[in-house]
């Protein structure tokens, strides 16, 4: 794959880990951490603020959040802003690898709640990873299991 290709495909398919801490540097406040993939898309300045804003209505969190490091907010904060961030390169897919695993079971259901409700906003298409049957039957449209290194359909 060609370098244009592969930087293509980066920002067509983007990733959110289980543990959204890694995503961001601890030593920035959040709202740095947003306006560094603004600047990195090339976004004018003058639209960052609204941008941001954007963004954090469609993942439900206030202003308040950007001004705060990655330590003073909570797992389902962070998981919701590592959304937010990957919102903003507008991909077609997210992989989705045990996203609410970490988080306890009412912060879990909101951000389900909240996938699901993106997804349907902005066509998104989603490659759910979990061990949480619950939770991947709730998410998903098809099924599939893996085992033993074969991969079969499951209703």
């Amino acid at each position: 794959m060609k370098k244009t290709e592969h930087m293509a495909f980066r920002r067509k398919v983007q990733i959110m880990f289980q543990d959204p801490t890694g995503a961001f540097n601890p030593r920035k406040k959040i709202g740095n951490s947003v306006f560094d993939v603004l600047k990195l898309l090339k976004i004018p300045l003058i639209e960052h603020a609204s941008k941001t804003k954007e963004m954090l209505m469609t993942i439900g969190l206030p202003e308040e959040v950007l001004s705060r490091y990655p330590s003073q907010l909570s797992g389902g904060q962070l998981q919701r802003l590592a959304l937010g961030r990957i919102l903003l390169l507008e991909p077609e897919y997210i992989v989705l690898d045990e996203p609410t695993s970490a988080l306890d079971v009412s912060v879990q259901a909101q951000v389900l709640h909240m996938l699901k409700k993106v997804q349907a906003e902005k066509s998104i298409g989603y490659l759910l990873i979990s061990h949480d049957e619950a939770v991947i039957r709730f998410m998903s449209d098809r099924c599939g299991l893996l085992e033993n290194g074969q991969l079969r359909v499951i209703d």
